[in-house]
């Protein structure tokens, strides 16, 4: 569930009959696939989780750090990522985030120790909460209004609705090789995208399909100024000499920036998931548990205070005020949390337990995750039919009868009459709420506040991922029967978890009717 957290600037309608260069293809290429590594990253590592268990020797609580180091990653830093994106400027970051991300991958295949593949899923959340709202940005300002820009939208959120579904597929097939693929096959792939970007992504002032703005000189590379002197590979205004600072602007503040923020959250947010998942090894009277939450509180209200007391906040608390924009980040953070922390149950119970394979585990996973794939193009013109509200609150029920029906399944499993079901319902749930969220969660914000809204929206749902999926490892970890039990009693063991991602489901569903009755009231 990705969207900009970035204003889209406008131009001039372009004809529906204008073809695009070689350069508009080129630059939807890298924008798109990159789109496409970012959202199957979310999904790639589900099913790879019990061979990295066994290879690494560590237990749930440390490999769902594989899914929260992501999540945490991408929501802890997405408001920070769009204040270096404002400041620093998209070209550059976004090229930055692509090597970046190639280097954790890298890092990632090759580590011998879970906290380091944790660290490396981090800066992988990092540079997709980088990347993922500036392409969107980036096409807005490189594609004409119009038809154009509406045809590269829809080619950028086919890729990242299709990037989950290829996760799980591509993780599947290569971990019956070596779980270490799954984290390196996205390196060659986003250095191919860094190399057709350096040409590609426009800087500073290109627009008109990527390319250099009208009168610009050959000289004029992307992202200098128009009409900095060629031999000028500074960039420095004529006049300017190399240690003068006349005519440059003045180098921003540090705390505009909002390190201080970011790292209180940042740290908030990795303190809390480490205090969950530590309860089940050392107790409630632990300071490595009950410490770590303590800890976690106060860095969080650190952050509020800092954001409160700042002339430059990451968060606009004026968006806090919409009813719709709150009912939305809790639906989607609700609708996401569980549905990932489904998948690492399921993961575990079909895998550890009743010995499938990967790619067998994968392909049980695909009736939740394609059917958004066929019908991302036509979910704008869905909620434009049906409204918002109503397909949130559709989109909430169905899941939660998945959920509920999977805690009636007895084990072993049957795929047909218990998972299948579920999987399906699932399914159907993000077709109906997946965009009507989306769109809901913006619709009551004055135009200059969306963007704003936009980030803080996608980090509920990246929280919400996170802290339900460590909540289910805990429970899996706690309820686990001893060593030489029988299988039966290690599936009985996954009803809390069950029943903890039926309950996220149940809130999700208590939420998106608080809209139904706003609807009838008045606007929220």
């Amino acid at each position: 569930m990705t969207s900009s957290p970035l204003l889209p600037s406008h131009t001039a309608p372009a004809p529906a009959h204008a073809r695009w260069s070689p350069r508009m293809w080129g630059l939807l290429v890298v924008l798109a696939g990159n789109m496409l590594i970012d959202a199957l990253e979310v999904s790639v590592a589900l099913v790879a989780l019990p061979a990295i268990g066994t290879d690494l020797g560590a237990p749930l609580t440390a490999m769902q750090w594989t899914i929260t180091g992501f999540a945490v990653g991408f929501g802890g830093l997405m408001l920070f990522g769009a204040r270096a994106v404002a400041l620093l400027g998209r070209r550059r970051v976004y090229l930055a985030a692509l090597v970046g991300f190639a280097a954790a991958s890298l890092v990632g295949a090759l580590a011998e120790d879970p906290s380091l593949l944790t660290a490396t899923r981090v800066v992988k959340g990092f540079c997709a909460a980088l990347t993922a709202p500036t392409g969107l940005a980036i096409i807005a300002t490189a594609f004409p209004e119009g038809p154009q820009r509406n045809r590269a939208l829809s080619v950028y959120t086919l890729f990242g609705a299709g990037g989950f579904t290829a996760g799980l597929l591509l993780s599947g097939w290569l971990t019956g090789f070596s779980w270490r693929l799954t984290f390196a096959f996205p390196a060659p792939a986003v250095l191919v995208l860094f190399v057709l970007g350096l040409r590609l992504i426009p800087g500073a002032g290109e627009e008109n399909g990527g390319g250099p703005p009208p009168g610009a000189t050959a000289g004029d590379r992307a992202g200098r100024p128009p009409g900095t002197m060629t031999g000028d590979r500074t960039g420095r205004p004529p006049g300017t000499t190399a240690g003068g600072r006349a005519g440059r602007p003045p180098r921003p503040p540090l705390r505009r920036y909002g390190f201080a923020s970011a790292a209180a959250f940042l740290a908030g947010l990795l303190a809390l998931v480490q205090g969950i998942t530590s309860v089940p090894a050392h107790g409630w009277a632990d300071l490595r548990s009950t410490g770590l939450l303590a800890l976690a509180a106060g860095l969080l209200a650190l952050f509020v205070a800092l954001e409160r007391a700042s002339a430059h906040p990451l968060i606009r608390f004026e968006a806090l005020r919409s009813r719709a924009m709150i009912r939305s980040a809790l639906g989607a953070a609700c609708l996401n949390g569980s549905y990932l922390g489904l998948l690492f149950v399921l993961t575990h119970q079909l895998q550890s337990l009743a010995g499938w394979s990967p790619l067998r585990t994968a392909a049980a996973f695909l009736p939740a995750a394609a059917p958004l794939v066929v019908t991302a193009l036509f979910s704008g013109r869905i909620v434009a039919r049906f409204g918002a509200p109503r397909l949130i609150a559709a989109g909430a029920l169905l899941p939660f009868a998945g959920y509920l029906l999977l805690l009636r399944t007895p084990w072993p499993p049957a795929y047909a009459t218990g998972i299948l079901p579920a999987m399906l319902l699932v399914g159907a749930g993000f077709v109906l709420s997946f965009a009507a969220l989306n769109s809901q969660a913006t619709s009551q914000l004055p135009p200059a506040e969306r963007g704003a809204g936009s980030g803080l929206y996608q980090t509920a749902v990246q929280v919400g991922a996170a802290l339900s999926v460590a909540l289910v490892a805990a429970l899996l970890t706690g309820s686990a029967p001893p060593a030489g039990a029988a299988p039966a009693e290690f599936a009985e063991a996954c009803r809390p978890a069950l029943t903890l991602v039926a309950a996220v489901g149940g809130l999700g569903l208590l939420t998106a009717l608080t809209g139904l009755r706003s609807r009838r009231t008045g606007p929220p």
